[in-house]
């Protein structure tokens, strides 16, 4: 039985592979003329009465084990997409020759604990690569394999390292997926795929940054690596470990939190500068450099300036008290429309009148990375760097001040200060995941300077002190988010409270024609070209988009999109 573009047949494996062919293997077939690569799902397969069977034209490589078949399976259902897509991520990027025995001088061993979910939250600059190590640490005292899984390349590097220096066997997914398919190492780690890494004696399961949207694969289906290893983690009986500095709902649904003690965390994020925006004299304002940021970047210390610009909403503010339109049912920025300011988050209208003085004009705030960097260098008499996303596959400039979007915390390599120029663009942007996300910049910049130990700090720049993401920083205490954030997303009816999906496309409209409507199930939209589809539960929902017909036309469909 294989599986080859779309659907499955049925092949007579020729005597000359019968020896050869195992479940998972990756095959060539003939298919309508064509010789196209596909996987083994089955063997041992009756075909239907009258039917010939046409032969295997030949093996190819060592694919995913039957497990991650079915997985493939799974994840094919809960996101709406095909199992061929997650069975070539989970494939070896070259051929494989068979491995044959080389799996029999490891032995498989119950893991440690029966598949429980376990969220530690580890301060930014705080013991997170240790953590990751003491899991790996009791998954190879019963002889286990442990699977880690990163949000990016740079990060499994050092994983890796910390891992090889402690004395472990490290394969690093993807060039070393023989290596970790032969059993021959205690940790397999890499980056979002490593979420399908092979691992056959998997006692253990670690999620660095499960927080961290790269996690998630853009491309439909528009799988998530925490919910497929966790997933993974229950069908080996194997415990998961989710670590982050400010773990996200999703993850506090899946697993029961363990928090670090309030001085550990307290150390492990930088000292934290708060410059209200909102006290300053209007008529001076308009500069992005306020006084606390003039004096560090007089200094000789090292400031990178974050100005995120991408993907953020224009923000509006009342031309007489400068006072930021927000929305007065769930607090996001606003834009106007006509004659009206409308809520890009819930939807909410009113009439062009601000809240705080009346006033019924409105101001445009439009700050921009190049204009700011001009205005740097007018500042501090020397050149200044800029990054942004065109500029990821330069080198990071040698500037003492750096100006440039979020691009920067993931460019720069060290350090001493990290200023948000305008904080409020992320705190009132129209997604529901707002705080979240500004959660996580700030967490990202916080390792970037490290502990308050070393001198790290934070300047952020805001008309919004009391905010809870500004007050969270500023405490060192990223679970003051999670009960005001919980009961806004059950009352708006946004994840995890609710499954939703994004479907948009050509063929959105035919393909939500065909879609069943049982109770719990909605449609709203359209919307900017798309559909939302929400549901009680992911059963509900995933059950739904599996039962609907797909067009020929061009169809998206995102399961649990990140950014509406």
């Amino acid at each position: 039985d294989v599986r080859g573009i779309d659907k499955t047949f049925d092949y007579l494996v020729p005597d000359k592979l019968r020896d050869q062919v195992r479940v998972g293997d990756q095959v060539r077939v003939d298919l309508h003329g064509r010789r196209v690569g596909a996987w083994v799902v089955a063997v041992g397969v009756e075909p239907p009465a009258g039917v010939t069977l046409k032969p295997l034209a030949r093996w190819s490589s060592v694919g995913p084990a039957a497990e991650v078949i079915g997985m493939a399976h799974w994840a094919a259902w809960r996101w709406a997409g095909k199992p061929q897509h997650l069975l070539t991520t989970a494939s070896p990027p070259v051929n494989v020759p068979p491995i044959g025995g080389a799996t029999a001088d490891r032995v498989a061993t119950p893991p440690p604990t029966g598949g429980t979910v376990t969220v530690r939250r580890v301060a930014p600059a705080g013991p997170w690569v240790d953590e990751a190590l003491a899991v790996a640490t009791a998954a190879a005292a019963v002889g286990g394999q442990t699977l880690v899984v990163a949000p990016s390349i740079a990060v499994a590097r050092v994983l890796a390292v910390a891992f090889e220096r402690a004395g472990r066997g490290v394969a690093r997914y993807p060039r070393q997926w023989a290596t970790a398919a032969a059993g021959r190492c205690d940790v397999v780690v890499g980056a979002r795929v490593a979420a399908w890494a092979p691992a056959p004696h998997l006692a253990a399961v670690v999620v660095v940054d499960e927080h961290d949207e790269a996690l998630q694969e853009e491309r439909a289906p528009t799988w998530h690596a925490r919910d497929v290893a966790v997933e993974r983690a229950r069908r080996a009986g194997a415990p998961c470990v989710l670590l982050s500095p400010c773990p996200s709902l999703e993850a506090l649904a899946a697993g029961a939190l363990v928090a670090p003690a309030r001085h550990d965390e307290r150390a492990g994020w930088p000292l934290v500068d708060v410059a209200d925006r909102g006290e300053e004299d209007p008529r001076t304002r308009r500069s992005l450099v306020s006084d606390p940021l003039a004096r560090l970047l007089r200094s000789d210390r090292r400031v990178v300036c974050v100005l995120n610009t991408k993907g953020v909403a224009r923000l509006l503010a009342c031309a007489a008290c400068r006072t930021i339109a927000r929305c007065e049912r769930c607090e996001s920025a606003v834009a106007q429309a006509d004659d009206h300011l409308v809520c890009g988050r819930c939807g909410q209208r009113r009439p062009v009148v601000c809240a705080a003085c009346g006033a019924s004009r409105m101001k445009m705030l439009r700050p921009g990375v190049s204009r700011l960097r001009t205005e740097l260098e007018a500042a501090t008499g020397e050149a200044v760097g800029e990054l942004t996303a065109a500029t990821a596959d330069r080198a990071a400039p040698a500037a003492r001040v750096v100006v440039g979007t979020e691009a920067a915390l993931h460019q720069v390599r060290d350090a001493d200060v990290v200023a948000f120029l305008d904080l409020d663009a992320e705190l009132l942007a129209p997604r529901y995941r707002a705080d979240e996300q500004a959660m996580a910049l700030l967490a990202r910049a916080a390792r970037l300077v490290g502990g308050r130990a070393g001198g790290g700090r934070l300047l952020l720049q805001t008309a919004l002190p009391g905010h809870p993401v500004v007050q969270a920083a500023l405490l060192a205490d990223p679970g003051r988010l999670v009960a005001d954030e919980r009961s806004r997303r059950v009352e708006l009816g946004f994840p995890p409270a609710t499954a939703m999906a994004a479907v948009s496309g050509a063929g959105a409209e035919s393909f939500l024609a065909t879609l069943p409507r049982p109770p719990g199930l909605q449609v709203v939209g359209p919307s900017d070209g798309r559909w939302l589809v929400r549901a009680t539960d992911h059963t509900t929902l995933c059950d739904a988009l599996a039962a609907a017909t797909r067009p020929p036309e061009r169809l998206r469909v995102e399961v649990d999109p990140l950014r509406v």
